[in-house]
C-alpha cells in the first residue's frame, strides 16, 4: 500500500514523540544526577522485529547499538504482557556495564507483540572494584555485575528475588532502585502512547506507516550518501594509551563508497588490548550512524532504516571489536 505524505508526516512525529515523552518521564523521575542534570539516558520505539522506529535524540552512542539490546532480548526471552526485561551485558547489545536496557512490548488483541519500547540509561554505579563501575580494569569482571536478558517485571510485578540481587552488589542501591523504578516508568508511558496511536489509527495503518518511516529514512541516508563521489577513501587516528602500559592504539578505517551504499571496513585496527578501552562492536554502529545521520540535512527520524545502505566489517578481537571477556568501561566513552 502507498502512504500517504501528510500521514507520513503525521506518523513521523507521533512515533518521535512518544520517544521524547519516554525521556521526559525517565529524567523527571529519575533519582541520580546522572539521570536527572546529565540525562545520559536514550528512549525508543521498535517493530516487532526489533528494528528501531524512532528514537529521542539524547545520546548519541546509544543510537545504533540499543536495537541489538531489544533483538537480543527478543531472542532471548519469551514476552507476555507486562513484562519487561532488563540486560547490559555489552557482547549481548549493550555498550559498557553502566549502561543498562529496559525492553518493554506493545500487545495489541493478539499473543505476539505489536511493538517494543525501550530505554537505556547509564547507573551512577553498578558494582566491580571502584565506584562507578568504570575502572582501569583488566577484565569486565572487575567493571561491575553482567545482567543477561532477564525478566525484571513479570505479569505486571517487579521480580524482588532479581532486584534484591542485583541491589545487593551495587554500592548504591536505593539510588539503583530508584532509577529502575524510573526506567519502569518510561517504559509505561511508552506503552501508553503507543496504544492510544493505535486506537485512534488501528493496528495495520500504525505498522504500515512505522515500516514507512523505516522506508523513508532509507531513502533520505541512499540520497546523501549518493552525493558523496565514489571511490575508497582512508583514515586513522590514536589513542593514548589504555591505563595500563599499551600507547598509540591504532583505529583505522578504509571507507569504500558506490553509488548510494557505503562500505566501512575497520578490520586493520590494532588488537584489543589490556586496558579498558576496548569497544564492543555495537559501539561502532553507534558511531557510525551517528556520522551518517549527522549529514543528513532533512528532518527524518533516526531509525534502522538509516543503517540499510551502511555495510560495517570488523575484526574479532580488535579494538573495535573485542572479545569477551576484555574490559569494555572506556571503549563507550574514548574510543567512540
Amino acid at each position: 500500500m502507498k502512504a500517504n505524505p501528510i500521514l507520513l508526516e503525521v506518523f513521523k512525529n507521533r512515533f518521535s514523540s512518544i520517544s521524547e515523552e519516554m525521556g521526559v518521564t525517565l529524567n523527571r523521575t529519575g533519582f541520580s544526577p546522572n539521570i536527572k542534570e546529565r540525562r545520559d539516558f536514550s528512549c525508543a520505539i521498535f517493530t516487532r522485529e526489533g528494528d528501531m522506529i524512532a528514537q529521542a535524540a539524547h545520546i548519541p552512542v546509544h543510537l545504533g547499538s540499543m536495537p541489538l539490546s531489544v533483538k537480543s532480548a527478543i531472542e532471548s526471552v519469551e514476552f507476555k504482557d507486562g513484562d519487561m526485561v532488563v540486560l547490559n551485558d555489552p557482547f549481548k547489545g549493550g555498550t559498557h556495564l553502566p549502561d543498562i536496557t529496559i525492553v518493554a512490548p506493545v500487545f495489541w488483541e493478539d499473543d505476539v507483540p505489536a511493538f517494543f519500547v525501550a530505554n537505556r540509561a547509564h547507573h551512577a554505579d553498578v558494582g566491580g572494584m571502584t565506584s562507578g563501575s568504570m575502572p582501569l580494569a583488566t577484565s569486565i569482571f572487575q567493571e561491575g555485575i553482567i545482567i543477561p536478558p532477564l525478566k525484571l517485571v513479570e505479569a505486571g510485578e517487579i521480580d524482588q528475588k532479581i532486584m534484591t540481587f542485583f541491589l545487593n552488589n551495587v554500592r548504591t542501591p536505593l539510588e539503583r532502585e530508584g532509577d529502575f523504578a524510573a526506567q519502569i516508568m518510561a517504559n509505561l508511558t511508552g506503552i501508553r502512547r503507543t496504544k492510544e496511536l493505535i486506537t485512534k489509527y488501528g493496528l495495520d495503518q500504525v505498522d504500515l506507516y512505522s515500516r514507512r518511516l523505516i522506508d523513508y529514512a532509507e531513502r533520505m541516508t541512499r540520497r546523501t550518501i549518493a552525493a558523496i563521489p565514489d571511490g575508497t577513501y582512508f583514515g586513522e587516528d590514536f589513542l593514548d594509551d589504555d591505563g595500563q602500559g599499551q600507547e598509540n592504539i591504532k583505529i583505522s578505517v578504509v571507507l569504500t563508497v558506490t553509488g548510494d551504499e557505503v562500505e566501512l571496513d575497520f578490520s586493520d585496527s590494532d588488537p584489543q588490548v589490556k586496558g579498558s578501552v576496548n569497544a564492543v562492536k555495537a559501539i561502532v554502529l553507534s558511531a557510525v550512524l551517528y556520522v551518517f545521520r549527522s549529514l543528513i540535512k532533512e528532518d527524518i527520524p533516526t531509525n534502522a532504516g538509516c543503517l540499510r545502505p551502511i555495510t560495517i566489517l570488523t575484526k574479532k578481537g580488535t579494538i573495535v571489536d573485542a572479545r569477551w571477556p576484555a574490559a569494555v568501561a572506556g571503549g563507550n566513552v574514548e574510543t567512540s
